[in-house]
């Protein structure tokens, strides 16, 4: 009785965070976050918050000083960047077509001084592009290697990059646009459950356990609330909500994760466990259908 009475007030005051967060000063140049380094082995990532709740990234050689931005929506404070950083930035790395990840693109290209850029994608609605890239193509920034995953379902040509140190394939980053989320996936706006569940349930969930997962939005808040949702009796999701309120308190970015922490609470990595399976009401059915349900749910969940 009383667990069910304090989740109730829970959910209230949760819901309530939300709105008053909507409502707070964005800090720093309007942003929504705070920009943070995230040292890898190897490579550094540049967290560079955009709009409303969207995020760029520099990624950095250590060896090189060579560098590659992901989805560069706001050309002008990647340019401040990485000429702050004496950055040899080169290539240009777009998730997806939508103007919030790639209308950058032409402009950052007219605007940068430092030589011609590479602008990687996977689909021809990508402005600027140069580049494009299929499943399994590889190519370099600096030293570092990275993979293309090609990932459709958000959109037709959504592409993740995996970018590792050589010789070290057990350690990396991926960048995952409006694929993965922390907590939740993109809505299938060009594709199906079965596209999802292969990208996010086979490829992505593929990866090492330690690869850190560097997301297009700010939206882990909103999707743990669902994971919670699914999952109630979670400690590892409870626990996560409150490490995120403390993160946003503060405008620190939430990102990044990593895989192994995604298939411990992420309902759109967990479509094949049975507590999953139960809230879906899919027991007797394929995770593919657990997933068109969970995402049907999703899609019109109030937190």
């Amino acid at each position: 009785m009383f667990s069910s009475v304090w989740r109730s007030v829970e959910t209230q005051l949760t819901s309530y965070y939300f709105r008053v967060q909507k409502l707070r000063t964005v800090g720093f140049r309007g942003m929504h976050s705070t920009l943070e380094d995230v040292k890898l082995n190897g490579f550094d990532v540049k967290i560079l918050p955009a709009l409303q709740d969207n995020y760029m990234y520099l990624i950095v050689d250590n060896k090189t000083r060579e560098a590659a931005v992901v989805d560069p929506v706001d050309p002008d404070l990647v340019i401040k960047t990485a000429q702050a950083e004496n950055l040899k930035l080169n290539k240009v790395l777009t998730t997806h077509h939508h103007w919030d990840h790639a209308g950058g693109n032409e402009k950052l290209v007219k605007l940068w001084s430092g030589g011609e850029l590479d602008v990687y994608g996977g689909d021809d609605r990508i402005g600027a592009m140069n580049n494009k890239v299929r499943q399994n193509d590889t190519f370099n920034i600096g030293e570092l290697n990275v993979r293309c995953l090609s990932t459709p379902c958000h959109t037709t040509g959504h592409i993740c990059y995996h970018v590792t140190v050589p010789g070290e394939p057990n350690t990396g980053a991926v960048f995952t646009g409006d694929t993965l989320f922390q907590g939740g996936c993109g809505r299938f706006f060009e594709g199906t459950a079965e596209e999802m569940y292969a990208a996010l349930c086979e490829k992505l969930s593929g990866l090492p356990d330690e690869t850190k997962v560097f997301c297009g939005h700010e939206y882990t808040l909103q999707n743990m609330s669902f994971a919670r949702h699914v999952e109630p009796d979670s400690v590892i999701i409870q626990n996560r909500i409150e490490w995120a309120k403390l993160k946003r308190a503060s405008k620190d970015p939430t990102v990044p994760s990593t895989i192994a922490e995604e298939k411990s609470w992420n309902p759109f990595m967990r479509v094949n466990e049975a507590v999953v399976k139960k809230h879906a009401g899919t027991e007797e059915e394929s995770g593919v259908a657990t997933m068109g349900v969970l995402r049907k749910e999703k899609d019109t969940f109030k937190a």
